[in-house]
């Protein structure tokens, strides 16, 4: 049944289009939402449950669900339907203590509050969205009891199971099963209208200072009634907005969503908002790049140094040790070190070893052969001297680091990192060996960034707030728009649940609160410059559309998503006259809009620097590529 949801959704997006509920004068619906992620669509569902006639979401991409669309989507509450069906003991108080242990970590300083608000209500809206669809799905299961509460090793481990981890039915169209369930809610409202490929790109006060308005690149005005949510996301995509506040941020990996460039957030700077924690950026020490953008990357890792391997920096030099069992540790050391990039350095003993301790699923997926994900960063050499001149690190200092530790490791005892060489095994640590044999290895892995924990100040009732602390009427925001809930460290399935709950509370809020009038709007002292957000030419894309070109077909063929991608490019009269994509194996539903309008955009402009569609900008950076490989032939 699930697989109709896209049909039904859009079926639902134009029976609404025909219904015209009265409103105050000028407004266009009850609540605006911005941002069609899990936020956004709670938030247009409870604004609906609370009596709205009119709800509009604006989506700046051709697709709902945000950041969604690239996570499995790992869920948390407590005391839950599932936690109860199997047995497991659990509390809201001591949820919240996970959670502020987890997030002030190292420094970190998470808002009791707002936790505590969002634990309160997580269990109801996690049974909510289980009796809506997801007791029907396939979860993981743990191994020992067999119970979908489970303990989530890739984040810091909570005291007691209650991560749940549900898979999608219809699996080409959906990542996570709570954007599943929420888009089937959404096809079944008859008062949700959401508006895809609409960027907002203003938020404008009325004359009583209530912050109601909203400009979109289509030359449109949206007016609420009621209140505007901003549910935009964060900015993990924006290197240069991450580099204003982490040293090496401008180096992390993009591994979420595209349109993440927390533009949404400058918008309410622009009407008041004040900004807290944006320098809380939690990364993943395993991003492997792409192959086509040196900008994005997805979680890997070799996982060779719990068999003996070890993991340097640009200096060629150790930082951590390798095996500490707190990822909260290795993070940040990465993340200090320059150009946030580390190299782990291994042997074909390691693997082995790794292998023989059934520990190799990662490597033997992603790097061990010709044509896996990762094939592209394997490094190997006979010496020591020949790797670090392939990963250009001083090899003077790659023996060093290496002679150390091989010291280190016949010592039998520990180093100064306090990694253990005494046999002892655990999950981190499964064999002691040194780096010597007749082949060495190195693979590049960069620190990974799928979302960002600053961003607008926001009270209990997820009212936007200015720098002086006052409600900007009209103004709410939900998930990864709202800086300093977590702390420094997000827990497991706060990712995905934080947005759901807040966009709850923020919609309940939005349509019961009255509206302040008087306040005086204007913009915070810190706005985020604009050249924040000027993006950058795709890769590979560059041409001189100054040079001669011959007429006629001609293309070419680049790597694409799941297979290649290849273009054909006519050029008549010494201008380019069409563009077709005649082979792509991407995945529809994202990169839809791209294929139809990058195409007519270079057509249109005689140019193959057009702006990539927001949400698919891997897809519209291939298309570019291919063409402009298209006419450097045409040059010739």
């Amino acid at each position: 049944m699930k697989k109709l949801i896209s049909l039904m959704l859009a079926i639902a997006m134009l029976l609404t289009s025909f219904a015209v509920p009265a409103f105050a004068e000028g407004a266009d619906a009850d609540v605006i939402v911005i941002g069609a992620g899990g936020g956004g669509l709670s938030a247009a569902l409870e604004a609906a449950a609370q009596g709205a006639k009119k709800v509009i979401v604006i989506e700046m991409t051709a697709k709902t669900g945000g950041a969604l669309n690239y996570t499995s989507g790992s869920m948390s509450a407590a005391g839950t339907i599932i936690q109860k069906e199997e047995g497991v003991q659990d509390s809201v108080e001591d949820y919240v203590a996970d959670i502020l242990r987890i997030g002030g970590d190292l420094g970190g300083k998470p808002n009791e509050a707002l936790v505590r608000v969002y634990a309160n209500e997580a269990t109801a809206v996690f049974d909510w969205l289980y009796e809506a669809g997801l007791k029907d799905n396939t979860y993981s299961v743990d191994r020992a009891t067999g119970n979908r509460a489970v303990f989530a090793p890739e984040h810091a481990l909570f005291t007691i199971q209650r991560t749940y981890k549900p898979s999608p039915e219809d699996k080409a169209n959906y990542k996570s099963a709570a954007h599943e369930v929420l888009d089937s809610l959404i096809a079944g409202s008859d008062v949700i209208e959401v508006k895809l490929n609409t960027k907002a790109t203003q938020l404008v006060a009325n004359e009583k200072g209530q912050v109601l308005s909203v400009v979109c690149d289509n030359g449109e005005t949206y007016t609420a009634e009621k209140a505007i949510i901003m549910a935009t996301g964060g900015y993990s995509a924006n290197g240069k907005l991450m580099a204003e506040f982490v040293p090496y941020g401008n180096y992390y990996l993009a591994g979420g969503a595209a349109g993440a460039d927390g533009y949404g957030i400058r918008m309410m700077q622009e009407v008041g908002a004040a900004l807290t924690a944006m320098d809380a950026i939690p990364t993943f020490p395993m991003g492997l790049v792409s192959k086509d953008n040196p900008k994005t990357g997805a979680i890997a890792n070799t996982y060779t140094w719990k068999a003996g391997g070890i993991v340097i920096n640009q200096n060629g030099e150790r930082f951590c040790n390798e095996t500490e069992t707190n990822p909260a540790v290795r993070e940040v050391a990465l993340e200090s070190q320059p150009e946030a990039i580390q190299y782990d350095i291994f042997t074909d003993k390691i693997i082995e070893d790794l292998r023989a301790a059934g520990q190799a699923y990662f490597y033997d997926a992603y790097f061990a052969a010709e044509g896996q994900p990762g094939w592209h960063v394997v490094n190997t050499a006979a010496t020591l001297e020949e790797l670090a001149a392939m990963i250009n690190v001083p090899a003077e200092n790659l023996l060093k680091t290496v002679e150390t530790y091989n010291a280190a490791v016949e010592a039998g005892a520990s180093d100064e990192f306090g990694r253990l060489y005494d046999g002892t095994k655990n999950a981190y640590n499964v064999a002691v060996n040194k780096i010597e044999g007749d082949k060495f290895y190195a693979i590049p892995l960069k620190a990974l960034c799928v979302m960002t924990l600053g961003g607008v100040t926001a009270n209990e009732n997820m009212q936007v707030l200015d720098e002086a602390g006052n409600v900007i009427p009209g103004l709410y925001a939900a998930g990864e728009t709202v800086g300093g809930v977590w702390g420094k460290f997000v827990s497991s399935g706060t990712g995905v649940m934080g947005p759901i709950v807040f966009g709850k509370i923020a919609a309940r809020n939005a349509m019961t609160l009255e509206l302040a009038e008087g306040y005086e709007v204007k913009a915070a002292s810190n706005v985020l410059a604009d050249e924040l957000f000027v993006k950058e030419a795709a890769a590979g894309a560059e041409f001189d559309m100054s040079a001669a070109l011959t007429d006629g077909e001609y293309t070419a063929t680049v790597d694409g998503q799941e297979g290649p991608m290849t273009v054909k490019t006519v050029i008549e009269g010494g201008k380019i006259a069409a563009v077709e994509v005649v082979e792509n194996h991407e995945t529809p539903s994202i990169a839809a809009a791209a294929m139809e309008k990058v195409p007519a955009a270079i057509v249109a402009g005689n140019t193959v620097e057009v702006d990539a569609v927001a949400g698919a900008t891997l897809t519209s950076g291939r298309i570019m590529k291919a063409v402009a490989e298209c006419l450097n032939a045409a040059a010739k």
